[in-house]
């Protein structure tokens, strides 16, 4: 597996759920984890803008990451990540619609393969976890915008090809 070779400290990661995968992101552009709550619909917004809500104060657009990435499946769409405004540049508070999360853990460096990833907007890496690949994806929306299913799939198939082979 190609791998990131350096002697960088391990990076917190919060994993959660969209539809049947799990993708993870950094926990330094995190601000909260928020139970999901009532939503205003903004009019001509665009698809991947679920709405607004208010969360002690701040106006936060909700934005749903399984239109960014075109994932289908349904799931129970409980949780909103919050970002952190100065670590996203979003021009103010957004969060994520996820259907669950799961945990913060540590991810090492030599376990982020980067090879199948190189070209694709918005993904880091795919994160071997045990018998499955988590998709380290970035909260950048502007990288991500054009991403789609098909290069997520991609990028999948191709950590699991590289694994059976070592």
């Amino acid at each position: 597996m190609a791998a990131i070779e350096t002697d960088a400290e391990p990076t917190k990661v919060l994993e959660f759920g969209l539809g049947e995968g799990t993708y993870c992101l950094d926990i330094g552009v995190i601000d909260e984890i928020v139970d999901a709550g009532e939503l205003t619909r903004i009019p001509n917004s665009p698809d991947h803008v679920e709405g607004v809500m208010d969360l002690r104060g701040r106006t936060t657009t909700i934005v749903d990451p399984k239109t960014l990435f075109s994932i289908d499946e349904e799931g129970p769409r409980e949780r909103i990540v919050v970002f952190d405004d100065a670590e996203i540049d979003e021009g103010g508070t957004v969060g994520w619609m996820v259907d669950e999360v799961f945990q913060v853990r540590d991810v090492a460096p030599e376990n982020v393969d980067q090879a199948t990833t190189v070209d694709d907007e918005g993904v880091n890496g795919i994160v071997k976890s045990d018998d499955r690949f988590v998709v380290w994806v970035s909260p950048d929306i502007d990288e991500i915008a054009d991403l789609d299913a098909a290069d997520l799939d991609a990028a999948e198939l191709g950590a699991e090809s590289e694994d059976a082979e070592a």
